[in-house]
């Protein structure tokens, strides 16, 4: 499928990113073939000896090149400039770079207030905050957790992460997104991923920005196999959306940073980046709605499982056991009866990173606000604080009730998160937060049933 894209628009119009988007129909290992200028993509072959227009073909590969058929990611890029055409990278630090994870963490659940915003000047990629994370890049397993809260576009400045891929997670503010396959808008209640390696540029589509960040380093994002639930329900790749082919063609004083090992670079570029005038293949960024999450939930008794709730996972070398899950808690009916319908009391193998989009979380009764954060490490214990449980246990669950005006979500980890120094120490983390399970009180009498 060729489509058809017009680049004439002026970048600082914030119309430049209401643009069409091409719909995955079956889910992420479709070959997409898109070009913003008629007879731009070669036919019969991706590297010709000449491409159309004068371009330079370009192969990015998100996956190892023998990786199963159903497993592969690549796309091909037909672009005004090759992708090494700029300056030598150079160190660059900014406030997060050199951020350190614990190297003793301590086992206490914890949890933080928003960001404020800044009140300098801050980019997106200057605004990033270290929280948690684990495993490394070299490796290529594990995480890192950032919160951001921006208030200027990025203008000239685009980035590249060389590390993982970034699922972001939008709590206020809309942003728009340049990348080398073309242009997302992304609001509140969306996510997008950018994939590893893919070059983009933010801009602020509001008076700043706030939300949350996954790097992934391990293997890349996917739709998780339904098993019982059969063909529908969850996430629908259908609701999954990729931009279509748009270019730059702009000279000037541009510059490039990247995340590789870690560590921040940068370098200098005599032209805009995403000059991509046609791709095709399945390695690119893409965005979805969550308000389309198909919830599955019990209709009978005992509350599910989170699993219930993944949106995206990344498989780990154990069957059925991932480096990564992003599961998210929409508005959904609750009808178990005889049951006690929040997230019941708990500690598992898996760690779990809380963040609110939206409205109040169900298991908890305050203190957990949008844009703020939660991180509950292995076997911590953990579950609804002591006013939510009170009020479940005295619930007519003969009545079915709906959880509304909420969006919750979780990083979730198979290995434990260690928290960043900064983020342990921040005057945002809540000191307090063990007081919410202060008030559950002692019920049992050794006569019998309360």
């Amino acid at each position: 499928m060729t489509l058809k894209h017009k680049t004439a628009i002026a970048a600082a119009d914030c119309s430049l990113f209401n643009q069409s988007a091409l719909r995955y129909l079956s889910g992420f290992c479709n070959d997409f073939a898109t070009e913003a200028l008629a007879d731009t993509l070669p036919v019969g072959q991706n590297s010709p000896q000449r491409v159309a227009h004068g371009l330079y073909a370009e192969q990015i590969s998100g996956t190892a090149f023998t990786a199963p058929r159903e497993a592969n990611r690549r796309s091909w890029v037909y672009r005004i400039r090759p992708g090494a055409v700029h300056s030598p990278f150079k160190p660059y630090s900014n406030a997060w770079s050199g951020e350190q994870l614990c190297a003793q963490p301590e086992p206490n659940p914890m949890r933080w207030d928003a960001l404020p915003v800044p009140s300098a000047a801050t980019d997106f990629i200057d605004s990033w905050r270290l929280y948690a994370g684990n495993g490394a890049p070299q490796s290529m397993a594990g995480c890192a957790i950032y919160l951001y809260c921006a208030n200027e576009s990025m203008g000239n400045r685009y980035f590249y992460n060389g590390d993982g891929e970034l699922l972001i997670v939008p709590q206020e503010g809309r942003l728009g997104i340049k990348t080398e396959f073309g242009l997302l808008s992304v609001e509140p209640q969306e996510m997008v991923v950018i994939p590893r390696g893919c070059r983009f540029n933010v801009t602020l589509l509001d008076a700043h920005a706030r939300g949350y960040i996954c790097e992934n380093y391990g293997a890349l994002l996917k739709l998780p196999d339904l098993g019982p639930i059969g063909s529908n329900g969850l996430a629908l790749s259908r609701d999954f959306e990729t931009p279509v082919a748009w270019f730059e063609d702009t000279e000037g004083d541009y510059e490039l940073i990247a995340k590789f090992q870690g560590a921040l670079w940068r370098a200098s570029l005599g032209h805009a980046p995403c000059d991509v005038v046609a791709w095709h293949g399945n390695y690119a960024p893409y965005k979805y709605d969550m308000r389309r999450f198909n919830t599955i939930g019990t209709i009978s008794f005992d509350h599910p499982d989170p699993s219930l709730f993944l949106v995206l996972h990344s498989p780990s070398y154990a069957p059925g056991v991932d480096d990564i899950d992003f599961v998210i808690f929409p508005p959904r009916w609750l009808v178990a009866e005889n049951t006690f319908r929040p997230p019941w009391f708990h500690r598992n193998v898996a760690s779990e990173f809380m963040g609110l989009v939206h409205g109040q979380y169900d298991a908890k009764s305050g203190g957990f606000v949008p844009g703020g954060a939660s991180l509950h490490n292995c076997m911590v214990s953990h579950g609804p604080d002591a006013d939510t449980f009170e009020k479940a246990s005295n619930e007519d669950t003969s009545q079915p009730r709906k959880v509304t005006d909420t969006l919750a979500f979780m990083f979730e980890t198979r290995a434990p998160l260690l928290p960043s120094n900064e983020a342990v120490n921040s005057t945002l983390r809540q000191s307090d937060y063990y007081l919410c399970w202060q008030g559950l009180t002692r019920h049992f009498t050794s006569g019998g049933t309360v």
